[in-house]
């Protein structure tokens, strides 16, 4: 299972007390349907049909839909909406290659930006809409959109993944408070473990979540410099940062009062189950993974902001680490209103009225965390525009797929191998720099 195929469902179940909407044929227009015309005379893109591409279903796609209509109203342009399913790539390849793409795609990583830009198959951005990226976010993000020399992508959703979700019950019962860095959170995990809670609930069947732990540590160890390196393989797995990060890992990892079921038992717990034993079954105290925790603690039963609590991931370096997944707008056609969508996806209009709706975080900087509907968003929010330069984008996702993206392979298999022998730094960074090596080649 992707882990952005999860990407923010959760902050919908806890903000909204709504079921999922169904899933519409990929013919049906979003929104209300044809465009009409409101007051008097004709909008600027009247009677232009567009054509849109996302993985997304159930309350993510009825969301967006009602940005779509926006841009509808706002604009005239009648506009189509087509699931591709979770694998994006198979869905646009046969129709890439068929010469009868979406007008707009909403990639889920970016390597797939890459890779579309090598085959020519994407639509460099008009001036217009390159202003609107430099005016509303950091350089950081219009190059994860870039290839080249050329802008192709605009990011339009953000997943927050810097983040430790606890049980507030079993904080209070054994009197620890949420930690500020690396070494408070050592000390409240021994205090948990003593008063017979296990402290962290480990979901090692899925090795995308050990890679969200290994970017978190990295990016506050290392800096986002070196992150931006090692995302590229421009310094070696086997580089002392990589061997300080897993060896912060390991204080976690090879303690085992520390983990729940000890490394065993957390190699076969996957996502969500990690999350039920801690909010269900009571058995942990916390899980450290991203916003989309929501859905399974809503399904326990425990409400968010009350149950279940969060706090930032620690220090463990000098950088407070903010990682973050999310969706690339880009142009397969090189149509006016396609692009005029992503003029309106990139500024300021279109996000806050994507970020009044539930389950939205948005990478723009001028998008106030004062439109979001519920606490817990605001905060995610605030904490994304507060980091600046130093968010980082998920690294597994900007790797090669072989190396970062693969079940049982790369650094998911080498990290679970890691998380059975905590005490092998040196070996785990051996087989990361081989699996780096065979991908990059």
């Amino acid at each position: 299972m992707r882990k952005t195929a999860i990407v923010l469902a959760g902050l919908a179940v806890a903000a909204a007390a709504c079921g999922n909407a169904p899933t519409t044929t990929p013919t049906q227009p979003a929104g209300t349907g044809a465009a009409t015309t409101s007051g008097g005379g004709a909008k600027p893109l009247q009677g232009q049909k567009i054509e849109v591409a996302a993985k997304w279903t159930g309350d993510e796609e009825k969301y967006f839909r009602e940005v779509l209509k926006a841009f509808t109203d706002k604009t005239g342009a009648e506009v189509t909406y087509a699931a591709t399913g979770e694998d994006t790539g198979a869905y646009l390849g046969p129709r890439i290659k068929a010469g009868s793409p979406p007008d707009i795609a909403i990639l889920p990583q970016p390597g797939l930006v890459q890779q579309y830009a090598g085959d020519k198959a994407l639509k460099a951005l008009p001036p217009a809409v390159i202003s609107q990226i430099d005016s509303n976010y950091t350089p950081y993000w219009k190059e994860l959109g870039s290839a080249g020399g050329q802008v192709y992508g605009v990011m339009v959703k953000a997943a927050h993944k810097s983040l430790v979700w606890y049980r507030t019950a079993a904080f209070e019962e054994a009197g620890v408070q949420p930690p500020t860095n690396w070494d408070e959170l050592l000390k409240i995990a021994q205090t948990l473990a003593d008063s017979g809670t296990a402290p962290f609930s480990l979901c090692g069947a899925h090795g995308w979540t050990l890679t969200d732990l290994f970017e978190n540590v990295y990016l506050s160890t290392a800096g986002p410099e070196n992150y931006d390196k090692l995302s590229k393989h421009e310094i070696p797995w086997t580089d002392a940062s990589v061997a300080t990060a897993l060896e912060k890992m390991a204080q976690i990892m090879g303690k085992k009062e520390f983990v729940l079921d000890g490394t065993a038992g957390a190699l076969q717990t996957g996502f969500p189950d990690c999350v039920t034993k801690v909010y269900d079954q009571k058995k942990a105290a916390m899980v450290i993974e991203a916003d989309f925790v929501a859905t399974p603690v809503a399904q326990s039963g425990e409400k968010v902001g009350e149950g279940a609590k969060t706090f930032p991931f620690p220090k463990v370096g000098d950088t407070a680490p903010v990682v973050l997944g999310g969706d690339i707008a880009v142009a397969l056609k090189d149509s006016p209103g396609g692009m005029a969508l992503l003029e309106f996806l990139a500024s300021k209009e279109g996000g806050e009225i994507w970020a009044k709706l539930p389950g939205y975080l948005s990478p723009n900087k001028n998008v106030s965390p004062d439109n979001y509907p519920d606490e817990l968003t605001k905060q995610l929010g605030q904490t994304i525009v507060s980091a600046g330069d130093a968010v980082r984008y998920d690294m597994s996702d900007l790797t090669p797929a072989a190396f970062g993206a693969t079940d049982g392979k790369g650094e998911w298999k080498v990290l679970q191998d890691f998380l059975r022998d905590p005490a092998d730094v040196k070996g785990a960074q051996t087989k990361l720099e081989e699996e780096a090596k065979k991908a990059w080649k």
